[in-house]
Order: C-alpha cells, then structure tokens, then sequence
C-alpha cells in the first residue's frame, strides 16, 4: 500500500505554479539592460569634465572653474533634487496608463515650482544671501556664478521631463534609447564648446553653463519624441496593475525625494566647505576635473539601480543579479586602480583637464582617496534597488542621512584643523560617506534579500525547470 504525504503550498507557490513558468533573467539579459543606462551615465558624466578642459583654455580659468564649481553647478543640484528620483519612480511605478497620468501630472506641477525657484535665486537679491551669507564662497566668483545661474534656468523642468519619460523606456525594455538620446547630449554640448573655445570672446561660465542649458534641452525634446509609440503600443495597452492613488505615490516617491536632495545637498555643502578651507579657490578650481573623472568611474554602478530596479521583481532573477552585482563590484574597483598606477592619471589632470600643474598635482594626489568610491557605488546601487522592488523606501532615505552626518564630520573636521587644502576632505569625506551609506543600506536591505531568495528557492520547488530570457 502506498502512503502520501499531504503536501501544504503557499500562495506565492499556488501563484507560480498557476503560472507554471519561472524566468531566470540571463546575463545576456541583464547587460542589454545595463550596458546603454551605463553608456549614458558615462556621456553625462564626460560632461562635466569635458566643460572643465574648454573652460581651462579660456580666459580667467581658475576664477571661472571655481565659480562653476563653487556656485553654479551645486545650486543648479539642490534645485533640481527632489525630481532626480522621478527615473526611479517612473520605472517602477509607470506600469500602466492611469499610473503614468498621475505621476505625469507630478511632474508637470513640481518641474514648474522648482523652475520659478530657480529664477527667484538667479534673478533677484536672494541670490547674494544664498552664495555670500550661506555658502560662503571667495566674492570673485560671486558675479560669474550668477550669470551662470541665469543661463541654467532651463535646467531642472527638461531634467524632470526627461527623466520621467526614460523611466518610462527602460520599464518597456527600451534603455537603449537613452544612450542615444545622451550621445545627442553631449553632441550638442560638444558643438557649442566648440564654438566657445574658437570664438573666444565668452566667459568661461557662459559657455558651460549655455552648453549644458542648451544640450540638455535636446536631449529632453529627443527623449519626449522617442517615448511616443512606446505610450500609444504598449503603455496604453498594457494590463492595469492595483491601483495608484496619490497617497501610494507620495508615501512611495517622499522618501525618494529626501534622498536625492540629502544626496545633493552634499555639493553645495562641499563647496562652502572649500571656501572655509585652505587653498579655496584652487580647491573648487581643480574640484570639477576630479569630480568629472570619479563620476565617469562611479557611471557603471549608477546605471546598476535602474537594472537592479527593473529586473529584480522577477521571480528567478536574484541568482544571476547577485553575481552580475559581485562582477561589476571587483571591475570597477580594478578600473580606478589601473587608473592610478599608471601614468593615465596624470594624463588627465595635466593634458586633458590642462589644469595648471600645482592644481594638476594636487587633483592627482586626490584623486587616491576616490579609490573605494566607484566599487562602493555598485553595491549601493544593489542594495537601493533592492529596497525599491520593496516598495519601503524609508530606508533609503535613512541610509543618505547617514551619508550626509557622516560627511558633515569631515568637513567640520577639516574646517576645525586648517591644515590642507578643502579638496582633500571633499574627496576623502564622500568616499567615506558613501561607504556609510552602503553600509546601512545593506543592513536595511537584509529582510528583502531573504525574501526574495525564499519566492526564488520556491519557484525553484514548483517549476524545477526554469525558463531562461
């Protein structure tokens, strides 16, 4: 007589097993993901440095580096904070056309609100309070971080359109267009550098700051014309998920939001903190050659939140992620190594960035406490996405906080000591400060990974035989 034992299935397993197919997300899958969010990470990163080589060969190089550095570039970043995560949001949430409408109608309202602050600061006396009374920068960049500002103002509505409508590609599996899109970018940015360094008779703030003005601008009108069909074929017909009321949104998108401005604000906090340190001037001089550099090393792991994001909900997919994640960990970190024992360094503090050869050497020498920076990126990325899928965001605003007190120590430190130059401790606190916040990140994201390996132990029980796309 033959005995069997009853056999109790969980919903998750009664789900899959409905379903019948689980899909494993292969490697293929996951670098076509990444590769063109990471091509377009690094071509937005180029921009920065590629500003910093043309504004060197002008006029004025240190004067105009640092006021784009000092002023400019960390105002026109805090500005835009709170809709930095509507590319996050929008992968994750924009599953649907009543999703899409409401997050769309967020966007239209607050790129709106954020544009008017933006001119209330480049436009009026608030601007002197802000850069004399609370950034505290040296008053020779005073005036030409204004006009820089002025020329920005179209900054941050064509970053929150764009960023919407590239979350929307990526969640239909059209990431490549955002590499595209950021080749235009830089493009137009090239070609008005271009113009800048041959004519010759322009600031060096005007010329970086109408050239990011004016390519970002492209990139946004592109964007919009290539997420057309994408919303007539397939968002509009796409099935409707649970749901999205304004209350979900917020409690979704609020803590997303703090983040990135905690995150941000780190810049123009570094900027007062250079201003209070020794060597000022050339400290925020040479900051936008090495910051550019880190950023281009840091791109492949940026790119790993939007992957991790919009591949980790799918059931059978942790295994390979976890080992794409430990790969692009260990050669990043190589990467930035090689970059320092050899002579590419030097190569690009002296004749790329053509920065004058103290700030050369001194941007080299910086350069080492960046080392961790790009590998540690990675795993943040990792483990953020990872929260996102979760839906309880709280954590990631948590972890930027950690990020920011950590920061602040530094510079209080540096401040306190007076004894090298602000440029040392802006790079060596956001190493620092990133590594903390990966590390709270990783002890916050510990419930979500354990229940993301039980759904894929579970899939692995009901359907033995696994799909692979």
């Amino acid at each position: 007589m033959l005995y069997y034992r009853p056999v109790t299935l969980s919903d998750e397993q009664i789900a899959l097993f409905v379903n019948k197919t689980v899909h494993q997300i292969s490697y293929k899958v996951i670098f076509k993901t990444w590769w063109p969010l990471a091509f377009s990470w690094v071509l937005m990163s180029a921009e920065l440095p590629l500003l910093s080589a043309v504004m060197a060969r002008l006029a004025e190089p240190e004067i105009n580096l640092a006021a784009y550095s000092g002023v400019i570039w960390p105002i026109a970043l805090i500005i835009e904070a709170p809709i930095i995560m509507l590319l996050a949001a929008s992968t994750a949430i924009s599953k649907d056309w009543a999703s899409y409408q409401k997050i769309h109608k967020f966007m239209m309202i607050s790129g709106g609100i954020l544009t008017a602050l933006h001119a209330l600061i480049a436009f009026t006396p608030l601007y002197y309070w802000v850069v004399t009374t609370i950034m505290g920068v040296p008053q020779e960049i005073v005036e030409p971080g204004r006009i820089g500002l002025a020329i920005m103002l179209p900054w941050t509505w064509t970053i929150a359109y764009r960023r919407f409508n590239q979350g929307v590609l990526i969640r239909f599996g059209h990431s490549n267009v955002i590499g595209a899109g950021t080749m235009l970018r830089l493009a137009v940015a090239g070609a008005i550098l271009l113009i800048g360094y041959w004519y010759k008779g322009f600031a060096g703030v005007v010329v970086g700051a109408t050239a990011q003005a004016v390519a970002v601008t492209a990139e946004a009108i592109y964007t919009g014309f290539k997420v057309k069909p994408v919303i007539r074929y397939q968002l509009k017909k796409a099935e409707t998920a649970e749901p999205l009321t304004w209350k979900v949104f917020f409690s979704f998108y609020t803590p997303l939001a703090l983040t990135s401005f905690i995150t941000l604000l780190w810049q123009p906090l570094g900027s007062a903190a250079m201003s209070r340190m020794p060597l000022a001037i050339e400290s925020l001089a040479t900051w936008p050659a090495l910051a550019g550099l880190v950023s281009v090393l840091r791109s492949a792991g940026y790119a790993y939140n939007e992957v991790t994001v919009a591949l980790l909900d799918k059931t059978g997919s942790l295994p390979n992620l976890k080992k794409a994640t430990r790969l692009l960990f260990f050669g990043t970190g190589l990467l930035h190594l090689m970059l320092l024992i050899t002579p590419l360094a030097s190569f690009w503090f002296y004749d790329i960035s053509a920065l004058d050869p103290a700030l050369a050497q001194m941007g080299r020498q910086a350069f080492w406490l960046a080392l961790p920076l790009s590998a540690v990126t990675v795993l943040q990325s990792w483990y953020q996405g990872a929260i996102l899928v979760s839906r309880k965001t709280r954590a990631v605003s948590e972890a930027v906080t950690v990020m920011l007190v950590t920061l602040l120590i530094v510079f209080s430190i540096g401040i306190r000591l007076q004894t090298y130059p602000g440029l040392f401790f802006a790079i060596g606190g956001l190493t620092l400060a990133n590594t903390a916040q990966m590390t709270w990140l990783w002890l916050r994201s510990k419930g979500v990974m354990q229940k993301l390996e039980k759904r894929d132990r579970s899939a692995e029980l009901i359907t033995p035989t696994a799909e692979t796309i």
